[in-house]
């Protein structure tokens, strides 16, 4: 029985990054010997063992063989006579396909260091293209390491058009789908994950509504980078800039959809692509079942983003109306992340990633103020039930009103 550390612990040690998560393989063993020594079994697709000290994952050695469609189409075999390379060889990257054993003797039989050294994102073998899954993975890595150079080799990209044009993404479950999506969004440069999406042909099987937003031009006076396809990857590369949360991001990236739908003849313009676009929002929401605090973000920005450019000349009703959408006084982190993406969609334009985005404190400022009306003194004087809500409005439009005139 052998103990090799695999995958990414291996990658990120030689590369001189933070090793956060640990796979082990074991080589040589049984499930009974496993059980002997008591390691505790989990997961009933293949053997993974708990240690039965630290709780940490120990896997047999295995094969697997593709048996169906999608990432769960696959049966696997582990058995003692499986071998360390025979394991390896059935992973996705050659830089995940290394192992290492306690004295950190490497072995590298499909030449992952080789590549880690080129910078080079490279199948294992022809058996990647079995695994829909692995088109997201590689495009999430290629977000992970796009700071240290990292690109897709050429005939690993070919087989992820491959698989795109296999109707085999269709087969990918929401969850495993947005687990995937949503690792990459909070990587150091999501953009890069959409744009390798886009180059294989699977963002138009995945998110055709995001695909469809290339090439469509904006007005150059507001978006000098006028592509709205690529308007959408600078905020999205404004918001990994700024370490905005996953809600943030997410809207990032759907806020424009409506702009794909924005008949030929009307372009550059896009009147009321605010709305036009919840629908798709919603589509999207449904299709990977993305948590909740996501999909309202989502659709909250999509619908009030230029509100949110146009603060300042706002009527005091309208703000009020804005700050009632995002139910300021019991979510106020919300609107904060509102604000939040307003500024990155601001940022996200060629040549203006440095503007200054005072809007963001208008509204902070003037939630602030609408929050500072007091209900106390409206019950006093016997307000209850609705006549208390339209009176609280009334207040606080009198607030908003000297906010205003006072900012």
């Amino acid at each position: 029985m052998q103990v090799y550390k695999v995958g990414g612990a291996v990658r990120d040690r030689l590369l001189g990054l933070p090793v956060t998560d640990i796979d082990r393989v074991v080589v040589g063993a049984t499930t009974e010997e496993m059980l002997a020594k008591g390691y505790r079994p989990v997961g009933a697709d293949f053997p993974v063992f708990l240690h039965p000290k630290t709780g940490e994952e120990y896997a047999l050695a295995r094969t697997e063989r593709k048996s169906g469609r999608g990432y769960g189409g696959f049966t696997f075999y582990a058995s003692p006579e499986v071998t360390l390379e025979e394991d390896l060889i059935r992973r996705d990257l050659t830089i995940n396909a290394m192992a290492e054993d306690d004295q950190l003797n490497l072995t590298d039989p499909y030449h992952g260091q080789r590549d880690l050294e080129a910078r080079i994102l490279r199948h294992v073998s022809p058996a990647f293209a079995e695994d829909p899954l692995r088109v997201l993975r590689v495009a999430r890595f290629a977000a992970r390491y796009a700071g240290l150079g990292f690109t897709v080799a050429d005939e690993t990209m070919d087989l992820m058009r491959q698989l795109s044009e296999s109707g085999e993404l269709q087969a990918l479950t929401a969850e495993r789908s947005w687990k995937e999506i949503s690792r990459a969004l909070m990587e150091d440069h999501p953009q890069v994950f959409i744009q390798v999406l886009r180059d294989c042909g699977a963002l138009k099987e995945l998110l055709p509504e995001v695909d469809a937003l290339f090439g469509v031009p904006q007005p150059e006076t507001h978006h000098p980078e006028i592509d709205t396809g690529l308007h959408t990857l600078s905020v999205l590369e404004q918001s990994a800039l700024h370490k905005q949360p996953l809600t943030v991001r997410w809207a990032c990236l759907l806020h424009d959809l409506g702009k794909g739908l924005t008949p030929e003849d009307e372009w550059p313009r896009h009147i009321a692509h605010e709305h036009t676009g919840l629908k798709l929002i919603k589509a999207v929401n449904e299709r990977f079942k993305v948590p909740k605090d996501c999909q309202e973000l989502a659709l909250l920005v999509g619908q009030y983003h230029t509100h949110g450019h146009r603060a300042l000349e706002l009527k005091a009703s309208t703000l009020l109306e804005l700050l009632q959408s995002f139910d300021i006084y019991r979510r106020p982190q919300r609107f904060e992340e509102f604000i939040a993406a307003c500024e990155m969609d601001a940022r996200g334009r060629k040549g203006l990633e440095q503007r200054s985005y005072p809007q963001a404190d208008y509204l902070r400022g003037a939630a602030k103020a609408a929050r500072a009306v007091a209900v106390q003194p409206l019950l006093e004087k016997g307000f209850k039930g609705p006549e208390l809500g339209e009176a609280l409005k009334r207040e606080r439009l009198k607030a908003l009103k000297i906010y205003k005139d006072n900012a």
